[in-house]
């Protein structure tokens, strides 16, 4: 299928999440940090989800210093978490705000990069939990919150191993290519009957510390910072990309 590209520069409207509630994983650093905070100063109300109460704390204050009550924390590791604690989160949801307009995953887990000859069986199911399992169980839970607060938009933060298969990417590059089917699958059964819309977006090399770990060589000043990718996602959550899903985007380089 063909790339579609979000440019760099991208403006959101005015207005365009206002009265509008988010849920943002891996909210407590690097790009679902970024988006968080981005959402909320566009207007919307902003739900705080990971596995780092400290980190979501950070993400919180330094919401509130620009939006002052417009994000909420809700902790929750994706590696332990079982459909019964989706249900919760959906339900606290539904409680507080009556429906969810977007969600965004950014939570993620590399594991290792390793032959698949030598890849850790148990680390790998742990990769598959948080980076495939996780996001499925907690789109699930919140699709009729989702429903009732269309029109809704779904967004999962992919990148290029699960785009095309790459030596020693392992389970990182398998859980991200599983993702990629799993947004088409939901987005082609949703299209026809509801007003949610599904994509997926690679942002490509980012300053984030997964990046430092994967690439330790690599000058981390010559990349992006997490805050540089936000129009994007705003994009893709946004009213201007209301004709797309099911659709695969990835940021357009500044020097294109």
């Amino acid at each position: 299928m063909s790339t579609h590209l979000v440019p760099a520069n991208y403006q959101l409207p005015a207005g365009a999440f206002t009265d509008r509630v988010c849920l943002v994983t891996g909210a407590g650093a690097g790009i679902g940090q970024a988006v968080a905070v981005g959402l909320a100063e566009a207007g919307a109300q902003v739900i705080l989800l990971d596995k780092n109460v400290p980190a979501l704390e950070q993400t919180y204050d330094g919401i509130e210093a620009r939006a002052p009550g417009r994000a909420a924390i809700y902790p929750l590791d994706l590696l332990g978490a079982t459909p019964p604690d989706y249900h919760k989160l959906a339900e606290t949801i539904e409680k507080q705000y009556g429906g969810l307009h977007g969600l965004v995953h950014c939570a993620t887990f590399l594991g290792t990069r390793s032959p698949m000859a030598q890849f850790d069986p148990e680390l790998w199911m742990k990769v598959m939990q948080v980076n495939l399992n996780g996001p499925f169980m907690l789109t699930q839970a919140v699709l009729g919150l989702l429903r009732a607060a269309e029109p809704a938009s779904v967004v999962f933060s992919t990148a290029a191993p699960g785009r095309h298969g790459t030596a020693y990417w392992g389970a990182y590059g398998v859980s991200n290519a599983a993702l990629e089917n799993f947004m088409q699958i939901l987005a082609d059964e949703l299209e026809s009957n509801t007003g949610i819309r599904v994509n997926s977006l690679d942002p490509g090399a980012v300053r984030t510390a997964l990046r430092l770990r994967t690439f330790p060589g690599e000058d981390a000043n010559q990349l992006p910072k997490p805050e540089d990718v936000v129009p994007a996602y705003l994009y893709l959550l946004g009213p201007d990309s209301a004709k797309f899903t099911g659709e695969q985007f990835e940021i357009k380089s500044r020097s294109d």
